[in-house]
């Protein structure tokens, strides 16, 4: 069976072109080494996926005929990945969920009201800073 075929048919590409445009620009290997789409694949290989920024490796366990639902991957497909590799994942998108100074998911762009009340927040910010250039403290020299 072909790789790009075989990634598409277990699920880790949502296509197989875009499995077929992973192994086209070396995000796949097989058994260690890149491979175009239609390299054959047999049980036993195994198949890295290059998720930055770790490889995530996978053991072949059976071929299967057209793509599968999700409880039957593990008949086809084990997942070998190392743990640290798997820890850097983790830390990865947790980083990437931590990112400051944007809106909370889902709550859409500012309301005019809510435009007014940040514009008023740093203008109040600012007033602050101005009453402060004319202070001169009281030190002995």
């Amino acid at each position: 069976m072909r790789v790009d075929k075989f990634l598409f048919c277990v699920r880790l590409f949502k296509t197989r072109t875009l499995a077929s445009d992973a192994c086209g620009k070396g995000r796949i290997l097989v058994n260690g080494s890149t491979v175009k789409p239609s390299r054959e694949v047999n049980p036993g290989d195994e198949v890295s996926v290059k998720v930055n920024p770790v490889f995530r490796r996978y053991k072949i366990l059976n071929l299967l005929k057209g793509r599968v639902g999700a409880s039957k991957v593990p008949e086809y497909l084990i997942e070998t990945t190392p743990e640290d590799d798997l820890f850097k994942l983790k830390m990865m998108r947790d980083i990437s969920s931590l990112s400051f100074g944007t809106r909370d998911r889902g709550t859409g762009r500012p309301t005019k009201k809510d435009r007014r009340d940040i514009d008023r927040f740093y203008d109040d910010a600012d007033s602050e800073d101005d009453v402060l250039d004319g202070f001169t403290p009281d030190f002995e020299e």
